[in-house]
């Protein structure tokens, strides 16, 4: 494993301006919105697993942050509280997508 001494940076941090959502940003939300199950999510810090099945080239890392911040809106969490991903991508035929993914109390992991 490499170390590096530098403070990582936000994506905040990283670009000027205002980011806008688009079209297909808000279609997103609104679907996954209505389909995601009730679940609470446990108090502390967070461990998350997600499995995204994918039929086009994309960067796995570029999945995250969008599912990431709907599913911290719709169970009323702070992503901020998230200390351990755990991420896989798997190719699936156009049509066969699909997303999993999983939170648990980031302390029963360590």
């Amino acid at each position: 494993m490499i170390h590096i001494d530098l403070k990582p940076i936000s994506i905040n941090s990283a670009y000027r301006g205002r980011r806008f959502a688009t079209k297909d940003l808000i279609q997103y939300k609104k679907v996954l919105s209505r389909i995601l199950p009730r679940m609470i999510v446990p108090e502390g810090k967070l461990a998350v697993w997600y499995t995204f099945g994918v039929s086009a080239a994309t960067d796995g890392d570029n999945l995250i942050k969008a599912f990431q911040d709907i599913i911290a809106e719709k169970y009323g969490f702070n992503d901020k509280r998230i200390y351990e991903w755990h991420v896989k991508k798997i190719d699936r035929k156009k049509g066969y997508e699909f997303i999993e993914f999983a939170i648990k109390n980031e302390k029963i992991y360590k």
